[in-house]
């Protein structure tokens, strides 16, 4: 299949290219750089440098790699970001994919997989999230998340796109190559910065506040699901598959608590993570994890790498220093 992954230079974009061509795909990636990395594309793999938002420059990159179908990762992410920046969000995130879905229906490309997010569901009590559960989300990025879905939909009722909108929460670890791995700035997500923690001088700048002590869970901290980002390349391969349009969770059906995951830093780097406790957040659940069985029935999919392994992979990648690389 000939594919064009959006944002494929970036964190999981760039896992989902390696795994495409692994598959015998031919790909083509579309991304602006803004926060992804012209070293994550492989020599094989022609990038397109360009704005999601330009329709005309799409449709003429459809054509010419005579693509069958799209990926869709390009977008903004920072949760607290998207307050301070909120126009720039709904511009990439919804107007680009109008401008995208535009181009895919001149094009004439029906198939689309959308990565999209469980924060479409904003605050729900603790528990086993399936698809079916209320969307409200509570941040600038989750509404973009739930608008992009629902124009995907509209365009799928008109245009006849067949799309899988597959919504996660944690990625997590580095390629088990350790070739493309986590490279963000500022670095928000809680293993890459207990891993920085480890090895960065200033341990200070990576002191941790746990938010709540007191949660009803085995040791009393917030429970979490991570994924690792070649389990979520492989979803994303399968859903191009899938016969009737969807919206699938993609869960590990286990979550881990935030001291479970220093732990496991911890025990791999041989160091420990400064720490403190703080109060708990308002609304803060005790546990969420996304359901997978909607997952395994429909992709025939689930996780195969454990905690273990997602946090040994991220630790490999941190310690290369490929990831300082600006």
């Amino acid at each position: 299949m000939r594919i064009l992954v959006t944002g494929g230079a970036g964190y999981i974009g760039s896992h989902t290219v390696r795994h495409l061509l692994d598959l015998g795909h031919h790909v083509a990636i579309l991304d602006n750089l803004s926060t992804g990395h012209r070293e994550f594309v492989p020599d094989s793999v022609k990038l397109y440098v360009a704005s999601i938002e330009n329709t005309l420059e799409l449709t003429s990159i459809l054509y010419e790699e005579e693509i069958e179908a799209v990926i869709h990762f390009a977008a903004k992410s920072l949760v607290g970001e998207d307050i301070e920046l909120p126009a720039a969000y709904y511009g990439t995130n919804v107007v680009g994919t109008i401008s995208l879905l535009n181009a895919m229906v001149q094009a004439n490309v029906k198939r689309l997989v959308f990565s999209s997010s469980c924060a479409v569901y904003g605050m729900v009590d603790s528990g086993e999230i399936s698809e079916d559960f209320p969307r409200n989300p509570i941040s600038v990025y989750g509404e973009s998340k739930l608008a992009m879905e629902n124009i995907i939909r509209a365009y799928s009722d008109k245009y006849g796109i067949t799309y899988a909108a597959l919504r996660y929460f944690n990625a997590a670890g580095a390629s088990l190559d350790n070739s493309v791995g986590e490279w963000h700035y500022p670095e928000t997500h809680l293993i890459p910065r207990a891993i920085i923690s480890t090895i960065s001088n200033d341990s200070e700048k990576f002191e941790f506040t746990i938010f709540g002590k007191d949660f009803p869970t085995p040791d009393g901290t917030p429970i979490r699901d991570y994924i690792h980002v070649q389990d979520l390349a492989r979803a994303h391969a399968l859903a191009l598959h899938i016969e009737k349009s969807n919206e699938i969770n993609l869960g590990s059906g286990n979550g881990h608590s935030v001291l479970e995951v220093l732990s496991a830093v911890e025990e791999l780097t041989e160091n420990k993570i400064p720490r403190v406790f703080g109060p708990r957040r308002k609304g803060d659940p005790a546990r969420l994890i996304a359901s997978n069985k909607k997952a395994s029935e429909v992709l025939k999919w689930q996780t195969e790498i454990t905690l273990n392994d997602i946090v040994k992979s991220a630790v490999r990648w941190h310690r290369s220093g490929l990831y300082g690389r600006v």
